[in-house]
């Protein structure tokens, strides 16, 4: 099977920095694969929020996300006391949603992870996949 691959879009509109605590190690002493996926979530949270939304379920009304899909392609280990940068871009907006990529680099600039999250927008109340709420589409500038 062939390796995944994540290809780095020209710019990122968003970076954080993000510690490695200890409950993100696994039993080889490195961040675990599970909590890739927790550092790319609360970046994203804080880019949402940097954009005016307080959370990921109400970004318009009722009109939320979800997250219909997520890859990670690992490069290099990080440890405890590491210091990560967080790079978001949007990419292959449609009607109902958007793809989040994600790199991940330490305080040595060394590229740490890649990660992509299909982002698809969800009606809370009804429990149905929505259109992009306006708000949200225009302060992506999609």
């Amino acid at each position: 099977m062939p390796r995944v691959q994540i290809d780095l879009p020209d710019t990122f509109i968003f970076s954080c920095t993000l510690p490695v605590r200890a409950s993100d190690l696994n039993y080889g002493a490195h961040v675990g694969n599970d909590s890739v996926l927790t550092l790319m979530q609360e970046a994203r949270i804080l880019f949402y929020r940097s954009l005016g939304f307080q959370n990921e379920i109400s970004f318009e009304g009722t009109v939320g996300q979800i997250i219909a899909d997520a890859v990670i392609v690992y490069k290099a280990e990080a440890f405890l006391g590491d210091v990560l940068t967080v790079h978001i871009a949007v990419a292959n907006p449609h009607k109902y949603g958007f793809d989040m990529v994600y790199q991940l680099i330490n305080q040595h600039q060394k590229e740490v992870a890649r990660g992509k999250t299909g982002v698809v927008c969800f009606d809370y109340e009804i429990r149905k996949v929505a259109s992009i709420p306006d708000k949200l589409s225009s302060a992506l500038r999609l």
